[in-house]
């Protein structure tokens, strides 16, 4: 029988929760709605597996409203409080890679951690742009290509806008380029391939990453590959519950909110 996770307040507790690119600072972050999620799901210990804010953005022009701040400092109480709170830095926080080791407000800063699951199985715990070839080596590409994001994102709100308006669900643009256009599938391929051998090379059994923006749980060649999802449009979480077991929630859609997202078949060449 399934444990039921529900404590006082409605409340959802977990064992250990896994939050990435929640992009604090970039005009399409939704930590309004991070914060709402927050508000019913709790855990024992929190990674933010990276991007948690978006230096790039804040690079180009300061945007920090009270929901940004409102996060930064819900992850501070947590920690005092007595969660157990992870940061390992991605490319778009990349600055906090000079403070490996360093605690903020009781939030620790790392550059990698390794996750032991109930099972004693362990998960390599990391970001996931080291192994992006674009972000490493063409970085004006990769700035490039971040513009081009906001700004289907900013094209995918009014389309959502609209469709709410008529009474259809939400739809994501970017999720769906990702299934349909084939060099999308493949890149993801392969970064879900490259994570899997650099989990292996540390004698880990799975990763859990972020990086992509996009949510899946897969088992290939004996090891499982978990990604967070993100915070600026598919507003997904990665969890761990008490008896083990991890899922994806998603918190898009009210009227689907808190519902687990299916893991996906494995992105292949067509």
């Amino acid at each position: 029988m399934e444990r039921d996770v529900m404590s006082e307040g409605n409340e959802k507790r977990f064992r250990t929760l896994f939050i990435s690119d929640v992009h604090l600072g970039a005009r399409g972050s939704q930590a309004d709605r991070l914060l709402d999620f927050l508000r019913t799901h709790d855990a024992d210990t929190i990674y933010l597996v990276g991007d948690i804010v978006d230096g790039w953005a804040l690079k180009s022009g300061w945007h920090w409203p009270q929901s940004h701040n409102d996060f930064v400092q819900k992850m501070l109480r947590k920690a005092r409080k007595g969660a157990k709170i992870v940061y390992v830095p991605g490319n778009h926080d990349e600055f906090l890679r000079n403070y490996y080791g360093t605690h903020f407000g009781g939030i620790e800063v790392v550059e990698t951690a390794l996750h032991e699951g109930v099972d004693g199985k362990k998960y390599l715990v990391i970001h996931g742009d080291i192994f992006d070839l674009v972000v490493q080596n063409a970085r004006w590409l990769a700035h490039l290509g971040d513009k081009a994001y906001d700004f289907a994102i900013q094209m995918n709100r009014m389309v959502n806008a609209l469709r709410k308006l008529f009474g259809f669900p939400y739809w994501s643009l970017s999720q769906w380029a990702k299934l349909k256009v084939k060099n999308a599938v493949n890149y993801i391929g392969a970064f879900e391939e490259t994570l899997a051998g650099e989990a292996r090379r540390h004698g880990a059994d799975g990763v859990i990453c972020g990086h992509i923006h996009y949510a899946t749980i897969r088992d290939e060649h004996g090891i499982r590959y978990m990604n967070c999802g993100d915070w600026v449009e598919s507003c997904t979480a990665l969890v761990e519950h008490e008896d083990g077991r991890f899922e994806i929630i998603t918190w898009t859609d009210p009227v689907r909110r808190g519902m687990p997202v299916p893991a996906l078949a494995p992105a292949k060449a067509a």
